[in-house]
């Protein structure tokens, strides 16, 4: 048997956390292995109970989970970050993705849809929909638009013209065994294109690699 996802819940409201560990409590493959109220306990909690995945609140009084994110994905073989928000617009869930966060969850997200998620986070898949990804972009300011596009496409190019298919799949929000129908390759080559593109853009994971073909505006 796999060794139960170790969840650390990071959130400065003592009734989210108990609800979230209360949510985890219910699976016999996911545990909730400890807590912090603020994301400047982060680094110290993941240091003691090293997590698989952490829950991160976006907005919290000393350090928000913005910067905690960036910390934190910044250190060698870091944990996998999913944020939290009460509404699917906040300005910072999208800094929060680029920063390396595998994907976002309302905090009214149903128990089993929190679950599921944080087992697709924890098997290396990001939980970020392409039709979330545009209605979030586009409640937001289109500040940056236009360099990000460019710094998007400047990137790609550094591609083969294998990797940027499969970076454009990954970005339409393909599964690896749907990039391997598509292209005609084995889910085993996929996933070391996916490999080398994490490696060649200096990205820490899939949603990073999406949100590039986003920007590039090779997804719609």
């Amino acid at each position: 048997m796999n060794a139960p996802v170790r969840v650390l819940i990071v959130d400065d409201d003592p009734l989210v956390r108990a609800g979230l560990t209360m949510v985890i409590g219910g699976s016999p493959d996911i545990t909730a292995v400890g807590e912090a109220g603020d994301g400047s306990d982060v680094a110290a909690a993941v240091d003691a109970y090293v997590p698989d995945v952490v829950l991160m609140d976006i907005r919290m009084p000393t350090l928000d989970g913005l910067a905690a994110t960036e910390r934190l994905r910044a250190r060698p073989d870091p944990p996998e970050v999913i944020v939290l928000t009460t509404f699917d617009a906040d300005e910072y869930v999208l800094r929060a993705l680029r920063a390396g966060a595998s994907g976002f969850l309302l905090k009214h997200t149903p128990p089993a849809e929190i679950l599921r998620a944080i087992a697709r986070v924890a098997a290396g898949e990001p939980i970020l929909s392409p039709t979330v990804t545009r209605r979030l972009i586009a409640h937001l300011s289109d500040t940056g638009v236009a360099a990000r596009q460019q710094h998007a496409t400047t990137a790609l190019h550094q591609l083969s013209e294998r990797q940027r298919e499969v970076a454009i799949a990954v970005g339409r929000g393909r599964s690896n065994a749907e990039i391997a129908g598509e292209l005609f390759m084995s889910v085993a080559t996929v996933k070391a294109h996916i490999s080398h593109i994490l490696t060649k853009l200096d990205l820490n994971n899939r949603t990073q690699v999406a949100l590039l073909a986003h920007d590039a505006g090779l997804t719609g």
